[in-house]
């Protein structure tokens, strides 16, 4: 396996019409999960990925089920719970300046994930873990058991990869600080996004923000800096990679997990760290032309043909 996560997806509810909520009576419906976002987009670029969760044994539990295996990613070490539901959320778009987001997870399945729930074995053959920071946040379970993930990763010549990913609707900020500094200082990669650096270290200066994420134990920070692309740093190396042009950005939401999937690809295929931050760049862009926090992922072709035209675009301004 080249790479595995942990984490909650849930079905996410959307009204057809905008506006208030009360007055919708139809919803699409879709999946969403940080993880889940990521672990599909490397497996549309043929790389082999693998989620442990929990999920109820119920309808949104299979819709959910059937989404992510018929995307290729590997689903054996989910769990299906008799007991606790699969966490549903809604997005209420009263008009394009103002979204509001419904969670109803607590006491989800997910949330009551336990490092029993961890195959050594599996976790052990990858070569790398991803961790978001929604995860520790669910539930004192559920940090337990990121954190034991960690360790069975490291203590088996595993790569730990991390993206903050920070939700302040989940926890408490001191809390959130202190856990997130603790996980980045036991991972191998950080991909922490500006704002997240400002959270964590009072900064907005991504070059300082990334000395201080290496001083904490990284071997290599990346920052997102939106559509002023993405600074990278390690002992040895630094720089700043551009943003790729896109026309009409539709929905941003899921394009920082389409840019961990690119950068994990890069330095799967063994690009350098440039180039596998500019494939996440690349990737990022191309997710947030389109509306859903999947749609968007591309395949190698899809990528190609993407990153192609926008060096072309580059050369004839």
């Amino acid at each position: 396996m080249d790479v595995i996560s942990i984490g909650e997806t849930m079905v996410l509810l959307t009204p057809n019409t905008p506006g208030k909520m009360r007055y919708s009576n139809q919803f699409t419906s879709k999946i969403a999960g940080a993880e889940t976002n990521t672990l599909i987009g490397l497996a549309k670029l043929g790389h082999k990925a693998g989620w442990i969760s929990r999920l109820g044994r119920d309808e949104f539990g299979a819709q959910i089920l059937t989404a992510i295996r018929g995307e290729g990613v590997d689903i054996s070490r989910v769990a299906l719970d008799e007991n606790a539901p699969t966490g549903v959320f809604f997005k209420e778009i009263i008009n394009q300046d103002r979204v509001n987001i419904y969670y109803y997870r607590k006491n989800s399945a997910a949330s009551l994930l336990t490092p029993a729930d961890l195959d050594q074995e599996y976790i052990a053959q990858a070569k790398f873990l991803y961790i978001s920071g929604i995860t520790p946040a669910l539930s004192p379970s559920c940090r337990e058991t990121v954190f034991y993930a960690i360790e069975i990763a490291k203590g088996n010549g595993g790569r730990v990869v991390f993206d903050p990913n920070i939700r302040r609707k989940l926890w408490e900020d001191d809390e959130a600080r202190a856990t997130i500094l603790e996980i980045a200082g036991k991972s191998d990669i950080v991909l922490p996004g500006i704002g997240e650096c400002e959270f964590l270290f009072g900064t907005r200066d991504c070059e300082k923000a990334a000395r201080s994420f290496l001083a904490l134990g990284a071997e290599t920070v990346v920052v997102k800096l939106g559509e002023k692309g993405s600074y990278y740093s390690t002992s040895a190396e630094k720089g700043y990679i551009d943003s790729f042009t896109v026309s009409n950005v539709v929905d941003p939401v899921g394009a920082g997990d389409g840019f961990a999937a690119g950068v994990l690809s890069g330095f799967l295929d063994g690009l350098s760290i440039g180039d596998a931050v500019k494939r996440g760049c690349a990737i990022g862009a191309m997710v947030a032309t389109i509306n859903g926090d999947i749609e968007g992922l591309p395949d190698r072709r899809e990528l190609e043909k993407f990153t192609q035209s926008n060096v072309r675009d580059e050369v004839n301004r």
